[in-house]
């Protein structure tokens, strides 16, 4: 079976990861392909390769992480520097991702298809997603640091993680889980729900609009962000 995909100019064929008789990475979260039991999207000739949900991922999502404004999908980064920093794990990424090209704020494809809440063996309680952690003083300490729970490596503020609020049992996100929850989005204008006091995962809502509309929507945002850098620059002078 092939059928066309957005970010690549030759039809893709649909296989097993063990059909493929090699270690390939998935041209769109850059992970290796081996690492699931579902299809594997490949263009041969060109050696590209995508996961199940990268290649099935909405082209636009309204995620409760960014409320102001929608993320479109975006095959490769357009800032200057052909790369971007993931607002959820802090990352760099230099293939897809979902952005708002108004507020410049990316998410990892399987960032932004995180569970919203995951079980763990090293933890008693179920553990729910958070977009950012509280950051509070250690007791005997003299900087402001948090740390994870399973790794015990700095967990930075802005990061997402899991977290148990009663235990202030604080973990990253690839420390709890690697799963994507495709699932999560859902084909309709609902508001998204945001649990956990406003700070926690919330449903993702997919919206589907047309290449030209997508088009027409990344460009706006890029205006609106011009107009903005132009009317700071002014405010300065």
């Amino acid at each position: 079976m092939e059928y066309k995909h957005f970010s690549h100019p030759h039809n893709l064929t649909i296989h097993r990861a063990y059909e493929l008789g090699k270690q390939v990475n998935c041209s769109g979260c850059e992970f290796p392909c081996d690492n699931t039991t579902t299809a594997v999207h490949a263009c041969h000739q060109c050696n590209f390769f995508l996961h199940d949900h990268c290649a099935n991922a909405g082209r636009y999502v309204k995620h409760p992480c960014h409320k102001p404004h929608p993320l479109i999908l975006l095959p490769y980064p357009t800032y200057a520097g052909t790369t971007f920093m993931c607002n959820a794990c802090g990352r760099p990424g230099n293939s897809f991702s979902y952005c708002c090209a108004l507020c410049e704020f990316d998410l990892h494809v399987g960032c932004a298809m995180l569970p919203l809440s995951v079980t763990h063996r090293d933890h008693e309680h179920e553990l729910g997603l958070y977009y950012g952690v509280q950051v509070v003083p250690r007791r005997g300490s003299n900087t402001d640091q948090e740390y994870c729970n399973i790794c015990k490596n700095v967990l930075k503020a802005r990061q997402w993680a899991y977290c148990c609020q009663s235990c202030e049992f604080n973990v990253h996100t690839a420390c709890a889980t690697k799963e994507v929850v495709a699932g999560l989005y859902q084909d309709d204008l609902t508001e998204p729900e945001v649990g956990q006091g406003g700070e926690g995962g919330g449903n993702v809502v997919e919206v589907e609009l047309t290449e030209a509309e997508l088009a027409r929507l990344f460009v706006d945002m890029k205006i609106q962000m011009m107009a903005q850098s132009m009317a700071t620059m002014g405010n300065i002078k």
